[in-house]
């Protein structure tokens, strides 16, 4: 048996959004103000929505300095300063974590610049830079984006929320980030973009068993649950989406006790909460009461986690057929 901790609720509640940034620049001065009022709105919003404040603030790719175009030296921006000071002070007023992705100019000197996005922590300070891994070169040019330098390392950091990652736009097209954020206990994963996609994200989600949050700048931001499940979505531009997540979760194939859920319905009420699809035979669930963790409610209905299925579906088949099955 797959042993889990009887670990009470983390609620989390999530802030993400549509904003097209083509075109010429407005400055940066309006730039941020509008990224701010982007926030600003998060924010009351989380208000209205579950009488708390805002957790994580995601930001779409880009967008402090918008277009990086085939000049990075002229459109790149120090994090220091006012980019800073006014992100910052968004993170301060509103006791949330901020990502804040734009073109930065690591090392002017020596012609550095990257995709980074930072996160700020709820007083407004640094806590980390990802640097986008997979940067994307044109069919007709050697420079990627324009001549920027690739990232290095796929880090998760500890919020008081949860362990957080970082993936960006052309990453959701190669494997070792989202691998290596999953074997590292990543339990969201923040995507800003400028691609939309929809599948790709479910399917990663789905495999490695965490949340991601696009922030786009056209069609859709969503959030995805670790069922593959798009749980909230905005298409609107220039439109915010805010949803509370529970990192104390379980997942729980289909099996008779369970009956799509109406067990733990019957049971406990309003102190759970879940997400089950008849279609997929799987669903994901929760607790929403400190005294009561999820997982003891799974071991008084006597149920097995769809992980737990699996595990032992797997040694049956193998002892029965005489070991694993060929891989060729």
């Amino acid at each position: 048996m797959i042993t889990l901790p009887e670990t009470p609720p983390r609620k989390v509640v999530i802030g993400t959004m549509v904003y097209a940034m083509w075109g010429e620049h407005p400055g940066l001065d309006a730039r941020l103000n509008a990224l701010v009022g982007f926030i600003d709105r998060m924010a009351a919003e989380a208000t209205k929505k579950y009488n708390i404040g805002l957790d994580l603030a995601v930001l779409p790719e880009n967008a402090v300095t918008g277009e990086t175009g085939d000049a990075p030296e002229k459109t790149s921006l120090l994090l220091e300063g006012k980019v800073l000071e006014v992100m910052g002070g968004a993170a301060r007023k509103y006791h949330t974590y901020v990502i804040v992705p734009m073109t930065l100019a690591e090392d002017p000197v020596r012609g550095v610049y990257t995709n980074s996005n930072i996160l700020l922590d709820r007083e407004g300070k640094v806590i980390g830079n990802y640097r986008k891994v997979h940067l994307v070169a044109g069919a007709d040019t050697d420079k990627l984006e324009g001549g920027l330098i690739p990232g290095k390392e796929f880090p998760v950091y500890d919020c008081d929320f949860g362990k957080l990652g970082i993936q960006v736009c052309f990453d959701m097209e190669f494997d070792d980030g989202w691998e290596t954020l999953g074997r590292k206990g990543a339990e969201i994963v923040a995507w800003p973009s400028q691609s939309p996609q929809t599948i790709a994200p479910r399917c990663r989600a789905r495999k490695h068993q965490y949340y991601i949050v696009s922030s786009t700048w056209r069609n859709n931001a969503s959030i995805f649950d670790p069922t593959g499940d798009v749980i909230a979505q905005t298409t609107e531009p220039s439109s915010v989406l805010v949803k509370q997540i529970d990192l104390t979760y379980v997942i729980i194939g289909w099996q008779p006790k369970l009956r799509n859920g109406l067990a733990f319905t019957e049971k406990y009420g309003k102190a759970v909460g879940y997400r089950y699809s008849e279609a997929e035979d799987c669903g994901i669930f929760w607790s929403n009461d400190p005294k009561i963790p999820i997982m003891r409610m799974v071991r008084e209905l006597g149920l097995e986690l769809r992980a737990e299925s699996l595990e032992r579906n797997r040694q049956l088949q193998d002892r029965i057929r005489g070991g694993p099955p060929s891989p060729v």
